[in-house]
């Protein structure tokens, strides 16, 4: 179940009830027992939910009502979901940085190569083969 989340910037308690058609009670059991959701208060201490928030506590209502999930188990699935999302996070940047090492040891080669003292191959070719590897590792990141 899709719920369309308005486009707003700030909830207060009543409109994330409705769409989410819980009582606010227990949104505010949720936000006793998930320390990851944090509203921001008012200067009269009501609650305003962003957006992400609204997002977690649809997902918090999905663990909890759809996947029969305790709410021990929703904590840790959550967390095991925060965890897949950080090493895909860092799993996109790799091959920032694979391109910028290639180019490092790329730019390392022409400037052996100009230097009439290197005379030694292998290492050429050894460093070769690595930029084959690390441009393979590339792709299939890219491809994946």
């Amino acid at each position: 179940m899709t719920v369309a989340i308005p486009e707003k910037q700030y909830f207060k308690i009543g409109e994330v009830s409705e769409i989410l058609d819980v009582e606010p009670y227990v949104l505010r059991y949720w936000e006793s027992e998930f320390k990851i959701l944090k509203p921001t208060r008012t200067r009269a201490r009501q609650r305003l939910y962003h957006k992400k928030d609204l997002e977690l506590l649809m997902e918090i209502k999905h663990l909890l009502y759809d996947e029969k999930f305790t709410i021990a188990g929703a904590k840790k699935r959550l967390q095991e979901m925060k965890k897949q999302s950080a090493a895909e996070k860092k799993a996109k940047k790799t091959p920032e940085k694979t391109v910028l090492k290639a180019k490092e040891e790329i730019e390392i080669l022409e400037s052996k190569s100009e230097n009439p003292h290197f005379s030694d191959r292998s290492d050429y070719r050894e460093i070769l083969l690595e930029i084959k590897k690390e441009l393979k590792e590339l792709r299939s990141i890219l491809e994946g």
